[in-house]
């Protein structure tokens, strides 16, 4: 078995360095077409320096940064290959490619920055937080009761965009000494302004159900996944009703860790080709697209797990079931709203469509829905978190003023040590 795990092991590396090389040629042919942005021209950047998997947590910012570019010149810093192609492809913002910390510093140098914005809490991000003469500001992938809600790393930036009173409350109870009032500032959720697309079926008498899990998780803690544990009986009862339509969205990481979970995942495509090669017009679907909003908008119910799509979901105000996990140690906060929560267990995922009725009728439930709503994001009138947003950020900016007048000299004149200078290691 140690052999076979080092095998693998020795396979994955290899297939990685060679997709490294590929992504890397492939990078340097167009890169003529993605000139970077004049100096002196960008006032905030989103520095990302995950690899394409982690992808799906900078795409839903694209829409909310690209309106924000109407009012300041914003570009992406990219440090992996694979993501700044992507990038290229998906976003009219500009994406610059640093892949050194030679080339963080050359951009830095040519450009205004007055924000830099992060959507993860990436290792690398502590090769920007270097740089004084501008405010960093966690912008988070999601609003949820994750644990990595709560982390202490919240304290290495300068402020924290939050959702609503919901996240106040819990940072306040997992943070010590933490001025909340000061550097957690609450915008909503920008991206539910922007639930764009269409979905790629017609729309009919059947009830459409979205199962949009997360991933199993790298730490006993963090085990929220319910694919292995209740995705293939659940969508097997609902395929089998010949009156609901499936959405199936799983989580990009899905199986990554876990045989069993991407075996599960596999078996649950599986049953959706099946199903629609029964009967075609269902038109279930497996949903792998970079793109989310229209999934939120259309479907009347949604199944998730503990994960910002919990409150992607909420944020619309309509019908939502969550899986109770089953791994024992999974960190699970009842505070806030999961403790209101209409919730699956593994045990009772066969009889799913009877919740899911249940949820479309119940007048009570909505209640609690609309209560939970505000609680998490405040105002959720169209438009009304885009507006929070953009005022905040004025005021970030706003604060950089008065502080440069005194203090620009020094801090955005500060220079690495030439020995520190290190290249990025690969993806």
């Amino acid at each position: 078995m140690t052999l076979r795990s080092d095998l693998r092991a020795v396979r994955k590396l290899v297939t990685n360095l060679l997709a490294t090389r590929r992504n890397r040629a492939e990078l340097a042919r167009e890169r003529s077409d993605h000139p970077a942005p004049d100096p002196g021209t960008i006032e905030i950047a989103v520095y990302f320096a995950d690899s394409k998997v982690n992808l799906y947590q900078i795409r839903q910012w694209y829409r909310p940064l690209e309106a924000l570019a109407a009012r300041h010149r914003v570009a992406i810093i990219g440090r992996a290959p694979s993501a700044v192609l992507a990038m290229w492809r998906e976003t009219s913002l500009p994406v610059v490619y640093a892949r050194s910390v030679r080339d963080l510093e050359s951009f830095i140098a040519q450009q205004p920055l007055k924000i830099v914005l992060y959507v993860n809490q990436n290792a690398k991000n502590f090769q920007m937080f270097r740089y004084g003469g501008m405010w960093h500001v966690f912008i988070n992938h999601g609003e949820s009761d994750k644990m990595y809600m709560t982390t202490n790393q919240f304290k290495a930036y300068d402020y924290a965009f939050v959702a609503g009173q919901a996240a106040i409350d819990r940072l306040t109870h997992a943070l010590w000494d933490y001025d909340i009032d000061r550097r957690a500032i609450r915008i909503g959720r920008p991206q539910t302004d922007h639930l764009g697309g269409d979905a790629p079926f017609p729309r009919d008498d059947r009830v459409v159900v979205l199962y949009a899990p997360t991933w199993e998780g790298d730490r006993p803690a963090a085990s929220y996944g319910s694919v292995a544990s209740h995705g293939e009986r659940l969508v097997e009862a609902l395929l089998s009703t010949g009156r609901h339509r499936v959405v199936y969205r799983p989580h990009p990481r899905s199986g990554v860790a876990d045989p069993e979970y991407a075996r599960a995942n596999r078996a649950i495509a599986a049953a959706i080709a099946r199903a629609n090669a029964a009967d075609p017009s269902a038109a279930h679907l497996v949903d792998t697209g970079g793109e989310l909003g229209w999934q939120l908008a259309v479907a009347d119910v949604a199944i998730t797990d503990i994960s910002a799509m919990v409150y992607d979901r909420l944020a619309t105000g309509r019908p939502i079931i969550v899986t109770r996990p089953s791994a024992p140690d999974a960190d699970v906060d009842e505070r806030g709203y999961l403790a209101a929560a209409e919730w699956l267990t593994a045990e009772d995922a066969r009889d799913v469509v009877a919740l899911v009725d249940r949820v479309l009728t119940d007048e009570a439930a909505r209640e609690r829905l609309a209560h939970w709503s505000r609680h998490h994001f405040g105002d959720t009138a169209p438009g009304a978190s885009t507006a929070r947003f953009h005022a905040a950020v004025d005021e970030l900016i706003a604060r950089w003023e008065r502080f440069a007048a005194i203090h620009i000299g020094d801090e955005r004149d500060l220079e690495a040590d030439p020995d520190e200078v290190e290249d990025v290691p690969g993806e």
